[in-house]
């Protein structure tokens, strides 16, 4: 049994009030946020501005194949693939020696969506790959960890499961 003061939850950072989206703002989450003790250790992760891009920025979107989508700039088609994923790889040894117990990510984000994220193949059809290239990283990397999205958590169901399985109870 995992203790309340014990518990550290990896969490999209804009949903903490950190002003770090493309458009400088942030996607505060006072509902997510009250459902947990307030013993719980957030650690906030914002992939793009911690792999270097700046706030304001380009909006982004998934774009290729869906099995292996690039992460592009919508206006100027700018590919920040490899930054992101690079920065992810250091971030997720990071992550492993802060000891998470669970991540709650930011939903329909190129980076940190973990499903039905629209991916915009060569013919400009949109197809969904499901996942944001930092979630899939992350879910690749800590298949155990328990995961959800700020929408899913909207859900009384889901949100009871992901606190159980954050506090291994029965």
């Amino acid at each position: 049994m995992v203790s309340e003061s014990e518990v550290r939850i990896g969490i999209s950072a804009c949903l903490l009030g950190r002003r770090v989206r493309y458009d400088g703002g942030d996607r505060l989450d006072t509902y997510i946020l009250g459902a947990f003790p307030l013993s719980v250790v957030w650690v906030p992760v914002c992939p793009e501005v911690e792999a270097g891009l700046p706030v304001p920025r380009d909006m982004m979107h998934l774009a290729g194949s869906p099995d292996s989508p690039r992460i592009v700039t919508i206006e100027s088609g700018i590919d920040h693939t490899a930054l992101i994923l690079e920065w992810a790889e250091k971030k997720l040894e990071a992550l492993q020696r802060e000891g998470l117990s669970g991540f709650i990510f930011k939903s329909r984000s190129p980076s940190c969506g973990l499903r039905e994220i629209p991916v915009e193949g060569a013919d400009g059809r949109i197809r969904t790959a499901g996942r944001g290239l930092f979630a899939a990283a992350f879910v690749e990397r800590f298949p155990h960890l328990p995961v959800e999205d700020d929408e899913g958590l909207r859900s009384p169901e889901v949100m009871k499961d992901f606190l159980d399985r954050l506090f291994q109870r029965e």
